[in-house]
């Protein structure tokens, strides 16, 4: 009742090469634009068989690959084919793959020649080589029928009999393997092109974890390193900008702060919300890290996690400032050897905010947390001087130590600072400025910017009273 031209492959090398496939079990192609037809059915497939996907190679014209299946004949063991001469002769090449896994579709990498995936009734294979050799590329994929796969720039999409699509984010790594890559003691992979892109900011809290959802990528850029033994001395990633000046620098000896323990105890909101501490792994095998895109976070009195939340991927705020787009390089250290690559940062294609308003953005949110560290280091100086003289039943100026500490908490400037000004709240202030500017990928506002310098003068302040003080107590 079939027989119809299930599945056809436009060569993207040849305009006039066409490869056709039936449901019946033929293969025929055209090299002129279908005005003829030529039958390059293997020989090994007979009727009811059903050629499910052809595929045409991106490096060889005259290269395709054609998936099987024989459901009809009672015939579940797997069947890909490949041809390297227009279909004269055909190699079955499903060496790797297990004997019960029918193949729905066979799709070669646009990118790197011999990369290919097949879609199987159970799960994802790669092969490096062009097909001889077949690996599991399940990961955590359930068991599930393959009917199809699409490369989308560095993404995997796989698509399944009505349970959705699954997606492997940045395979990038895959197209790097070779023998090199999987004999070396360390290897760092190229990282995939990162896009700057403000976190959604729905006010709405999050999904149930018990509600099913999808996932989208990580939040930044993708950093992939393999490490075949474990290292003696912790291992350091720093990422710096094109001028060689560190930007963020990550080990794996950093402690996890704060803790999950930690949160339960403080958070009013539920820990299924949190992104986890991001600790630098230093276990043999593959890892996957992810900056962020952010310098340090600024030294702040408060945090909070955004009502705009991700089920376990809600950033603590505040973030430090937004990394500009540009070039970057990512220095891995590993028992001393050091390994570099260089990564990519675009802007987010929709923001047309010029590249100078960015800087100026920038610019301005760096000084706002340079500002908080002066700030946060000269009150917790504060605290440990009135602590000593607590300890030593001393009151003297403890009051003047008082008033320059302050209490904790946020408060947003309106107008000329007063004499209450103290640490703990112009720390506050602070925050809540960087939240402003940071908020948008743009120019900052002449009102930021004058609030900039408000509180700049009122740190000064702070920080002269604070220096007087000091000199008069000793």
């Amino acid at each position: 009742r079939r027989g119809v031209v299930y599945t056809i492959a436009p060569s993207p090398l040849d305009a006039n090469r066409i490869w056709a496939g039936t449901d019946d079990g033929l293969i025929h192609l055209t090299t002129d634009a279908g005005k003829s037809w030529t039958d390059v059915t293997p020989p090994a497939i007979t009727p009811w068989s059903k050629v499910s996907l052809l595929d045409a190679s991106h490096f060889d014209a005259k290269t395709a690959y054609a998936a099987v299946n024989r459901f009809r004949l009672d015939d579940l063991r797997p069947h890909v084919y490949r041809t390297r001469d227009s279909g004269k002769t055909w190699q079955e090449t499903v060496a790797g793959l297990p004997e019960n896994a029918p193949v729905n579709a066979v799709r070669e990498d646009p990118v790197r020649k011999g990369l290919l995936f097949a879609a199987t009734e159970t799960a994802v294979f790669v092969s490096f080589d062009d097909g001889d050799r077949w690996l599991p590329l399940r990961l955590n994929m359930p068991a599930t029928s393959i009917r199809d796969i699409a490369i989308h720039g560095p993404d995997l999409v796989a698509g399944t009999h009505g349970r959705g699509f699954w997606i492997l984010d940045d395979i990038a790594p895959l197209r790097e393997m070779n023998a090199g890559t999987a004999s070396a003691s360390t290897f760092l992979f190229a990282p995939a092109l990162a896009y700057r892109i403000k976190r959604n900011q729905n006010s709405d809290t999050p999904l149930p974890p018990e509600e099913p959802a999808g996932k989208n990528p990580p939040d930044g850029a993708i950093v992939d390193f393999w490490l075949t033994d474990a290292p003696s001395n912790p291992v350091t990633l720093e990422i710096f900008d094109h001028a060689g000046k560190l930007v963020r620098k990550y080990s794996s000896a950093d402690e996890a702060k704060p803790t999950m323990a930690e949160l339960a105890k403080e958070l009013a909101v539920p820990l299924y919300w949190v992104h986890p501490p991001n600790v630098l792994p230093a276990t043999p095998g593959m890892h996957r890290f992810v900056w962020n895109m952010h310098y340090p976070a600024p030294a702040s009195l408060t945090h909070e996690y955004p009502i705009s939340a991700i089920y376990e991927d809600t950033p603590r705020y505040p973030l430090g400032p937004a990394a500009l787009p540009g070039l970057y390089t990512v220095k891995l250290t590993v028992d001393g050897k050091s390994y570099t690559k260089t990564l990519t940062v675009k802007m987010d294609p929709r923001v047309k905010t010029p590249p100078e308003g960015l800087r100026q953005q920038f610019d301005l949110a760096t000084k706002i947390c340079a500002m908080m560290r002066q700030d946060y280091d000269a009150l917790e100086q504060v605290k440990a001087l009135r602590k000593t003289l607590a300890a030593s039943d001393s009151k003297q100026d403890d009051a003047a130590l008082a008033a320059l500490e302050g209490a904790a908490g946020r408060r947003f400037s309106r107008g000329p600072t007063t004499g209450t000004d103290n640490f703990s709240r112009l720390n506050g202030e602070l925050n809540g400025l960087l939240a402003i500017v940071e908020g948008a990928d743009a120019i900052p506002t002449t009102q930021a910017t004058a609030a900039v310098a408000q509180l700049d003068r009122s740190l000064r302040g702070l920080l002269a009273q604070w220096h007087a003080l000091q000199a008069k107590i000793r």
